[in-house]
Formats: C-alpha cells, structure tokens, sequence
C-alpha cells in the first residue's frame, strides 16, 4: 500500500485490536494497548535458549534399566510427542491467522516476540529428544498416530478454517467473530488448557527427581505460555470493551461449550499418557485439575464457572501458581535470568 503524504498525527482514539481505522500500525507511538508493551518488555528480559541447560542426569536417567518405569517411559514421551507440534501450530496461528488483522502496534510487537518463543520452544524439544537420542520420526509424528494426541489438535487446527483464507478480512460482524473465537481457542484452550495439563506430567517428573534438565527447560516454556495465556486474555477482554457487540450471550455459550468439549479432549489425552497412573496422579485426578483450570479460564474473561471443583494437585503451586497467573511475572522477572536456574 503506497505511502501518501499527510501532517495528521496519528488519533490514539482510532486505535483498536482489530479495525483501527486509519491506525497506522507503522508507528508505534501513542500507545493504547499497554498490556502488549508491558508483555514484549518481560518477553525480551526473560529470554532463555535450551543448550544452556544441561541434560547429562536426563541422559542418564534414560539409560538407566532401574530409573524409570515403562509407564513413565510412556508418559514422558506421549507427552513430548504433544509438544513438539503444537508449538509449531500456535506459531502458524500467529503467523497466519492473527498477525496481519491485528491493527495496534504493540500487539504486533508482541505477536512477534510470541512468535520467536514458539520457536524455541520448538528447539527446545528437539534438543530434549536429540539428547536422549529418542526416534525422530516417532516423537514428532505422534500427533498423526496417537489418537489422542491427534484428536486435540485436529480440534484447535479447525479453527484456522476460514481465518487461513488469503481473502478472509475482518470489518464485519461475523468475520469479527471469528477472529475473537480463534483468539479463545489458542489462548484459553491450547495455551491455557492443553498446555497447562502436559505441564502437570512433567513436573511430577521434577518432583521425583528424574528427567531434571527436561523439567527444568518445560519451567521456562510454561513461564513464556503464562505470559501468552495472559496476553491472550487481554487480547479477548478488549476487544470485548472496544466491540462489545460481538460478545453475545449467544457467543458466550459457544465459548463455554468449546471450553467443556477441550476438557472431554484432555481427560481422554491423560487416560493415553498414564492409563495406570503415575506420580500419583490418575485420569481422575487429572479430570478434576483439568476442570480446575477451565474454570480459571473461563473467569478471566468473564464466564461462569462450570465445575467448581478444587485443585487435587496442590504440589502444582510449586511449579504454577494458579492463584497468581495474573501477577506472574512482574513478581518473578528477576529470577528469570539467561543461562540460570529458577528457584521457585
């Protein structure tokens, strides 16, 4: 689009999420969106690489005969199997489907910097499965031959349909709606939900005191998926201020059913990671911490609570601090430091 030449200064009161008429996403100043600057900023200071964290015990722990169990053999690799692309299909869905609608600046600036996580995130997966000297193939074609796996994501890549199109626009009432549903589904199911679970099986291995190096890397990425989740939710709250037409009791039905069918998606993903159970956690017990944190979800952008039940791994808090998302990472900066460990 060609440049014309023009003394206006940008109006801070034109700028929106989506549809910022004659927002000028070139220039950064004024600032509407603060919560997206606050965001990058924590991004850049928290930024971590996963070869500066060693994986000689990890290594040693997967060739030990005694260490681990076939079941935590198991879990440990169904779980990574599911991380190796979902990263990958967050990434895309940035990429492609919200980048380019996304109208305030500092979004952009921060769906940038969200983007490069993503993909170290995938580096740090290949590095784990590198280390441990794990088949390639197996790992990360899981989501295309473990049922499971494969059923979560095929539900979160269906709502790229339509959004992916190179001629989808946002500008009216249900292409809107569409870019806020894909917002929800990446943000309160994949990285609030689906994340979040995986997260629970590898930190039980912390708590044991095994695959150290991998759990370690997972405390940095679940660090990086809060701050997504949270700049999500933001993402979903605002536009809901500054196009509440879209919000709809209608819509808001359609959230919270999407919302209970990813919880049925997890519960049969926990029965195929752990059928026996391990570290004292069983599929019972992960549907009812899975339901915990949906109802989390769900109260940060306003909707009812559908299950209300407790949190039945309370050793969570260790690791996530469920009770203190919102304020993460402005208590922990600066613990988060390049090439260190976290004391948590």
């Amino acid at each position: 689009m060609p440049l014309s030449m023009s003394s206006e200064r940008v109006d801070i009161n034109k700028r929106r999420i989506i549809n910022g008429k004659d927002a000028d996403v070139v220039q950064l100043y004024p600032m509407k969106h603060m919560f997206a600057w606050e965001a990058y900023n924590t991004g850049n200071a928290n930024h971590w690489l996963p070869t500066e964290i060693s994986m000689q015990k990890d290594i040693e722990h997967w060739k030990s005969p005694t260490m681990l169990s076939d079941d935590e053999r198991t879990a440990f690799k169904t779980v990574l199997g599911f991380f190796t692309t979902a990263d990958s299909i967050a990434a895309n869905n940035i990429v492609i489907a919200l980048y380019k609608h996304v109208t305030s600046p500092e979004c952009r600036m921060y769906l940038l910097r969200q983007g490069y996580e993503e993909a170290i995130h995938t580096h740090a997966y290949q590095y784990i499965v590198e280390s441990l000297g794990l088949d390639e193939g197996e790992i990360f074609n899981m989501y295309r031959e473990v049922g499971a796996i494969y059923e979560k994501d095929n539900f979160i890549l269906s709502f790229n349909e339509g959004i992916f199109d190179s001629d989808f626009k946002t500008g009216t009432f249900e292409n809107d709606q569409k870019f806020l549903e894909n917002v929800v589904v990446f943000s309160l199911i994949m990285e609030g939900i689906f994340f979040y679970s995986s997260f629970a099986v590898m930190f039980g291995f912390q708590r044991q005191n095994k695959m150290i190096g991998a759990a370690e890397q997972i405390q940095y990425i679940m660090r990086d998926e809060s701050q997504h989740l949270n700049f999500g939710i933001e993402v979903i709250n605002t536009i809901k201020q500054e196009q509440p037409e879209l919000w709809t009791p209608e819509f808001q039905a359609h959230v919270i059913d999407l919302v209970r069918r990813a919880v049925e998606l997890e519960v049969e993903y926990a029965q195929t990671v752990f059928p026996r159970g391990i570290f004292g956690m069983n599929a019972e017990g992960f549907r009812l911490y899975i339901e915990h944190i949906a109802d989390r979800r769900l109260s940060r952008v306003g909707l009812p609570a559908q299950y209300n039940v407790a949190n039945p791994f309370p050793w969570m808090s260790e690791a996530i601090d469920l009770s203190k998302e919102k304020n993460f990472f402005e208590t922990r900066v600066t613990e988060y430091q390049v090439g260190g460990t976290l004391d948590w």
